[in-house]
């Protein structure tokens, strides 16, 4: 199991790696920001609630990709554009998560940060999975790449999701926190880097 040390090594890579890549991608993330501002009509970065260590709730931000559209019925949905579409399929609204890297609510590598209602109702053995800090990329995230391509061919989603999906994830992590080594998330930092 990952250790308190290892959690610190982990954190000091992480403040170093993402101070070099935001040097070289911070004028372009301000690009896609204002991109994303006029694509959609509303502030380019979009901000949510998510659980991370220890069940602590902290902000996530990406680039916006969904604009609110007026249907028949007279309600809003949110819909995403050709562009948003794009940036979520290539994961380049994800690149706002090295500021929480950066503050520290986030790491390179561990559990996706999930909404409230999963990752804070875990029990049990389970829950070593919030010892470590949620992850851009991780073990359950390169598996579940295409997740939600998977979850539009399945007649109730959310409950694809919280029966299939989630339980398998709560199994990939685990496993990943139980035999954390720093070799691991060089290759899984890797491994994501060449499946984009």
């Amino acid at each position: 199991m990952i250790t308190k040390t290892q959690l610190k090594l982990k954190r000091i890579f992480d403040f170093i790696l993402v101070l070099v890549l935001l040097s070289l991608l911070i004028l372009p993330i301000f690009i896609l920001i204002i991109i994303a501002t006029v694509d959609t009509g509303r502030y380019g970065v979009f901000s949510q609630w998510r659980v991370g260590q220890n069940g602590k709730l902290f902000k996530i931000y990406k680039i916006r990709t969904l604009r609110d559209e007026l249907h028949k019925l007279g309600h809003l949905e949110n819909s995403a554009t050709p562009l948003g579409k794009y940036l979520r399929r290539t994961k380049l609204n994800e690149l706002p998560q090295l500021f929480n890297v950066l503050i520290g609510d986030m790491s390179f590598v561990g559990p996706r940060p999930d909404l409230q209602g999963f990752a804070d109702k875990l029990e049990g053995d389970d829950r070593i999975i919030l010892i470590v800090k949620p992850g851009i990329t991780g073990p359950a995230t390169i598996k579940y790449r295409d997740e939600e391509r998977v979850l539009e061919r399945q007649k109730d989603p959310e409950h694809y999701n919280r029966t299939i999906i989630w339980v398998d994830k709560v199994k990939i992590n685990k496993k990943y926190v139980e035999n954390y080594s720093f070799y691991l998330d060089l290759t899984l930092i890797l491994k994501s880097t060449l499946n984009k």
